[in-house]
């Protein structure tokens, strides 16, 4: 795959994360789960789809690519928001948190995409 192609689809997966955030928690809200079940779940969807669809591998390692990077993602992200880099714009740490998870799983597919193409 081309490296524009590559850009113009990880710039996709990052919208659909930053514009998917606000549905995921606000159906976690109206589920009464706990917010990172229904955030991780959500990435999950999200990551075997772009997998399956725009990078077509097969359907165990994407299933277990998905899962791996959704939850790695979403704890660096965590971790992330916890450093309080941006107290001043970002109090809480939340949008920090959210807009790394976006960036992480862009980093670790384009990490995956390489090691598979290396084998």
């Amino acid at each position: 795959m081309k490296l524009q192609i590559r850009i113009l689809i990880y710039s996709i997966l990052f919208l659909t994360y930053s514009f998917s955030t606000s549905f995921l928690l606000l159906l976690g809200e109206k589920l009464k789960d706990h917010r990172f079940i229904t955030l991780g779940c959500g990435f999950f969807v999200i990551n075997i789809i772009f997998s399956l669809f725009v990078l077509k591998w097969q359907p165990l390692l994407s299933i277990l690519s998905s899962l791996a990077i959704a939850a790695l993602a979403l704890f660096l992200a965590l971790k992330f928001g916890d450093l309080h880099l941006f107290s001043q714009y970002d109090a809480y740490g939340v949008k920090t948190a959210l807009m790394a998870n976006a960036v992480f799983s862009v980093l670790f597919w384009e990490i995956a995409y390489q090691i598979k193409n290396r084998k």
